[in-house]
């Protein structure tokens, strides 16, 4: 299985989202970002770890790290590995195990390890972007500069250019969680077509 090293770009929330959080992922080799909604504990507990806070009582992916070392068990990386129906699946490769495991434990496990963080390469073709700043940023300097202005849209679109206007708003608006969202409601209409 070919991979993709990524490391941990950010945390966002939507307060609408009902107390979800999509974890960003960017890969080191390149510009793509992959957002994965998480729940608020397993977001927490990424959150304290990279940001070296540690509570009174070990945490549940704490209590985890401790259980694998103490049977001399060593986690020496995570790869997140299939996105079937809109989930993510991903592996924990214990001692050369690979064990089935949610991407936020995967997660959550890795910076308490330390360890890399992968992505399968057709997990990143489906379900990766790039922002629309560093497209632009890729682009020739005279091929910025010749850009128009993006013209305001016509007023009768089609249902897919609404919604592929809609997730450009939502990336540059940072709203990762509804541009999942209707970045799958894309490619349904897509393989209907």
């Amino acid at each position: 299985m070919e991979k993709v090293q990524v490391d941990i770009l950010g945390l966002s929330t939507n307060p609408a989202s009902g107390g979800a959080y999509a974890l960003i992922l960017k890969e080191v080799q390149g510009n793509r970002r992959l957002p994965i909604i998480i729940g608020a504990s397993e977001a927490q507990s990424i959150a304290l770890e990279m940001e070296g806070i540690k509570p009174p009582r070990p945490l549940t992916h704490d209590l985890m790290k401790n259980i694998i070392t103490s049977f001399g068990a060593e986690l020496s990386d995570i790869v997140i590995d299939e996105l079937r129906d809109g989930t993510f699946y991903a592996k924990l490769n214990i001692d050369s195990q690979l064990i089935d495991s949610r991407p936020s434990d995967a997660i959550a496990l890795a910076v308490r390890y330390g360890v890399q963080i992968y992505v399968a390469s057709v997990v990143m073709d489906e379900a990766a972007f790039v922002p629309e700043e560093e497209e632009a940023e890729a682009l020739p300097s005279a091929s910025r500069q010749a850009k128009p202005k993006a013209a305001s849209p016509p007023s009768k679109m089609t249902k897919l250019e609404q919604l592929n206007l809609q997730l450009k708003e939502a990336i540059e608006k940072e709203n990762y969680e509804k541009a999942a969202s209707l970045r799958d409601e894309i490619r349904k209409l897509e393989l209907r077509d």
